[in-house]
Formats: C-alpha cells, sequence, structure tokens
C-alpha cells in the first residue's frame, strides 16, 4: 500500500512508520524536527496547515493517517487540498474523547465528551471530539473510508512524554522514587508495539472502515501496581538500592515530583479493548513484558555504555 503519514516522527507515530515500511511504500509529511530518512520513507517537510505544502502530496494515497491533528479543521483541509486520492483516512484520537462522569467502561458506543474544560487538556480534549465528529461528515461527503483509534496511555521505547521514562531515569540515578500514600486512581496503558500493529490491521481493512476501536491494556493498574512492576523490570542491584518516600499526590504536585497517570479515584476512566481483540486479532502485550522492553530500551538512553539485552 502507498501511505501518507502526517506527523509520523514523534513516538506512537515513528514506531508506527518502523513498522510499515517493512510491507509499505511510505511518505511522511511533517515539519522536519526529526528525520524519518534513515528509515526508507519519503520526507515532505512543511507545516499541515500550508496548503502550497499540502500541493506537494500529488500521489494517490491507499490510506493518511493523522497523527497530528489537534483542532477543528485539521481534517477538511488535508481532505480538501492534497493534490492526490484518499483510499482511507485514519485519524488518531483518544479515550479522553469519552464523556466523564460516571463509573461505566466505556466502549466505542459511549458518548463522546461535548462540556468544555479549562486549560491544555481541556482544549486538547474538544479539539479530538470536533475532529472525530469531522472525519465522520467529511469524509463521508466524499465516500472515504474513515477509521478513528482511541489509545489510551500509550508507553514504550521511543516516548518522549515525561511517563514511565521519568521514573526510570529515576531509578538508574539512584534517586527515590515517590510512594503515593493516597493515589486511588486507576489508569489503562497500552504498549506502543501494539497500538502500531493495530493500526496496520486498519488499513485496506473493509471491517475497519466507518469504525472506531479503543487501544488499551487488559484490566487496568494503579500507581501501586505501577511502580511493583517496573521495579521488576529493573536488575536486582538496582531494586536493592531503589528507596522511596511516602507522600501524597497533592504535595508531590506541589513539589513538582512528577504525577504524570491520574492519581485519583475522580480521574478514573476506563475503557473496553474487546472490539479490538474481536475485529483486529490484536493481542495486548502483557505489562510486565512491554515495561522490561520499554525499561532496557531507556537504559540505552541514559546509560549509552551498557551492554544492550534483549
Amino acid at each position: 500500500m502507498n501511505l501518507l503519514v502526517i506527523g509520523g516522527s514523534y513516538f506512537y507515530g515513528r514506531v508506527f512508520v518502523m513498522e510499515a515500511v517493512k510491507e509499505h511504500t511510505v511518505t511522511v509529511l511533517n515539519r522536519g524536527t526529526y528525520s524519518m530518512k534513515e528509515f526508507g520513507v519519503k520526507e515532505i517537510r512543511g507545516d499541515r496547515h500550508d496548503v502550497d505544502v499540502l500541493m506537494q502530496c500529488r500521489e494517490n494515497y491507499d490510506a493518511v493517517i493523522d497523527f497530528c491533528a489537534y483542532d477543528a479543521g485539521d481534517v477538511e483541509r488535508i481532505v480538501q487540498k492534497i493534490a492526490g486520492q484518499i483510499g482511507q483516512y485514519v485519524l488518531i484520537s483518544t479515550v479522553d474523547a469519552y464523556e466523564r462522569g460516571n463509573d461505566t467502561v466505556r466502549t466505542e458506543e459511549h458518548a463522546l465528551e461535548h462540556r468544555i474544560f479549562p486549560g491544555e487538556a481541556g482544549a486538547y480534549i474538544a479539539g479530538k471530539v470536533a475532529l472525530e465528529e469531522e472525519v465522520v461528515r467529511v469524509c463521508g461527503e466524499r465516500c472515504i473510508p474513515w477509521t478513528v483509534l482511541r489509545p489510551a496511555i500509550l508507553y514504550g521505547p521511543y516516548n518522549y512524554a515525561p511517563r514511565e521514562s521519568v521514573y526510570i531515569r529515576m531509578m538508574l540515578q539512584n534517586k527515590a522514587l515517590p510512594s503515593f500514600v493516597d493515589a486511588d486512581g486507576r489508569f489503562q496503558l497500552v504498549y506502543v508495539k501494539d497500538a502500531a500493529q493495530a493500526l496496520l490491521r486498519t488499513l485496506g481493512n473493509t471491517r475497519a472502515y466507518g469504525q472506531a476501536y479503543n487501544l488499551c491494556q487488559d484490566g487496568s493498574i494503579d500507581y501501586a501496581l505501577f511502580f511493583q512492576i517496573l521495579k521488576e523490570a529493573a536488575e536486582a542491584e538496582v531494586r536493592d538500592g531503589l528507596q522511596e518516600i511516602p507522600i501524597t499526590v497533592d504535595s508531590a504536585m506541589a513539589q513538582q515530583i512528577p504525577v504524570p497517570f491520574p492519581a485519583k479515584a475522580e480521574e478514573t476512566q476506563l475503557c473496553s479493548n474487546e472490539k479490538s481483540k474481536r475485529e483486529l486479532s490484536l493481542q495486548y502485550t502483557d505489562l510486565a513484558e512491554g515495561m522490561g522492553r520499554t525499561y532496557r530500551a531507556f537504559k540505552q538512553v541514559y546509560q549509552p555504555d551498557t551492554p544492550a539485552q534483549q
């Protein structure tokens, strides 16, 4: 297949491109902050909002995969302005697009959030909800099949966001980890290679046309289990030297100690992954296995002289 990837140099997009080039022809459109040429892709550098840049996308694409649509109008501009034809549009959204306020485990049919919340997080959610509705409308008007993916909290190698890597670095630098005494929130992760595999399985898949899919681990975890799994991923000498500081979530945030995952019960929003397993035949990586791979990858970053491990 001939693919156009919008974004594609950060984390999820990067891992997807690295997998996709093994069996597809890939063009990446982004601002060129990180080059992907080493992976054998064609690069078009520029801003997705620049019509002249979009006109450089002259080929017919079996699928457009959009990793960096954040604001209303982003999808419509791509569909209207790129010179080539589009066989399928895949929008990367988020499980945060779901309506909040109850304890229901959210399936793909759950209502989206139309209330407006303050701050960057509120703007992010509002943008993704608007874009999900936009891809349905715009692609429907042009008879372009569409698919929406809603990943939970992504983790894994190449994760530039300050999440699990923050704690891995603290461990490797012999810094004490926080032990949150009042963290009663639960959350779901998804290993980035599983999310990349899900995306690959939607491409040209007529069953995935007009569908949305949650991408998340089986079950959920809390901070205590997360730290337990992370510590088990480390070597014995690292584990044996670890210290932990009991602290409340609010005190940690006041001291700028990282709290990257939902820590309070009222923040808990859980989703079902049954549809992705059933229709895309996904098998999600066990969290201990995925965190082990992630730990070893980041150890190479923070301690580059360490011999590589599989």
